[in-house]
């Protein structure tokens, strides 16, 4: 369900009303008061109030009737009055967490199929304390979980954020991390690993090797060493190592155009599939640029399938109505193309 102070709830009360036929068979994992005053946001926008049904299993949500929200509660049920629209509150961080955890155990255990994440937010998630104010996000979440789950440290489940729509992809060599971090983990460990967890990923999403363009890290992709020996001395040798384990990587290139070649636009198709960006803010601009209603944000390397919105909480808009769902629905279609059937 996301941030109950946030847009999450309120969009995905829309892709229920709206959209009915691609919600069969999915429910929410958060609080059905939440979810209710949701659907009276919604009416109020000018649609009618959809009931909201508790489940106890997953399973249930095959016998749940139509125009009805299927909601497994976590926890006790919020009160609205304790949890205003668009202001930081412990409470609602605290079941996003849990919401988080819960979906996460049920799709390692195979009781679902995948996970769609609506927006948590992560000053919320970091009020509620001990766990949740050890992880940036979802993704870090995630990845100390499904560790748990397979009794290995987090270090030994690499994962990496893929923000992805009809246009362009993009790989994240670092996520949250400051800026001077991420430079710092521009290594040449890194920089495979995170080529060997696209390779797989898009290998088996494409049915076929996906061509890699690996961004350089400094302006001109270093300009043979006179803005930067990352290139030379990182990127390179990541991309040779990559090559000799039969990846179609390539690059460095300079970081100003890349992203134009992999994109794909109604006048030509896309050179390469995917592009390999060194640091967070030099992937994501590009395709949020395009557009956050189109783009998807998918978590690379778990045994899980998880995608979520290319957006945040927008504390700005919540409660009025106007939120867009069409990342959310986005990012439901592509969990759904990745997604294995769950165990019956």
């Amino acid at each position: 369900m996301g941030d109950a102070a946030g847009i999450g709830p309120e969009i995905i009360a829309k892709a229920y009303q709206m959209y009915p036929a691609a919600v069969q068979n999915s429910f929410v994992v958060g609080d059905v008061a939440t979810m209710r005053r949701a659907t009276r946001i919604v009416a109020n926008a000018g649609r009618s109030a959809l009931a909201v049904a508790r489940i106890a299993t997953a399973q249930e949500v095959l016998q749940v009737p139509p125009k009805c929200i299927p909601v497994y509660q976590i926890g006790e049920q919020l009160e609205a009055s304790k949890v205003p629209w668009g202001r930081v509150n412990a409470a609602a961080g605290r079941l996003a967490g849990q919401s988080v955890l819960w979906a996460a155990d049920a799709a390692l255990r195979g009781e679902i199929s995948a996970l769609v994440t609506a927006p948590l937010h992560k000053e919320a998630l970091h009020a509620a304390g001990a766990p949740f104010d050890r992880f940036p996000g979802h993704t870090e979440l995630l990845q100390e979980r499904t560790a748990r789950h397979l009794g290995k440290p987090a270090t030994l489940v690499p994962v990496r954020m893929m923000l992805a729509n009809d246009e362009l992809r993009t790989v994240l060599t670092s996520i949250h991390v400051s800026l001077a971090d991420a430079i710092n983990a521009v290594t040449f460990d890194n920089v495979l690993e995170t080529l060997s967890i696209t390779h797989h990923a898009l290998q088996e999403l494409l049915g076929r090797a996906p061509r890699i363009a690996v961004a350089g890290l400094n302006p001109h992709a270093g300009e043979g060493g006179m803005f930067g020996r990352e290139e030379l001395n990182v990127i390179e040798p990541a991309i040779r190592a990559a090559k000799a384990l039969g990846y179609n990587a390539s690059g460095p290139w300079a970081p100003d155009t890349i992203f134009m070649r992999a994109r794909r636009t109604s006048g030509r198709d896309r050179e390469f599939d995917v592009v390999v960006a060194m640091y967070h803010d030099q992937g994501l601009i590009p395709v949020k640029y395009l557009g956050v209603e189109k783009g998807v944000n998918v978590t690379l390397g778990l045994p899980l399938v998880r995608t979520s919105p290319d957006h945040g909480t927008a504390f700005d808009i919540a409660g009025t109505g106007c939120a867009d769902p069409s990342s959310l629905m986005e990012a439901l279609r592509m969990a759904r193309s990745l997604c294995r059937p769950a165990v019956s």
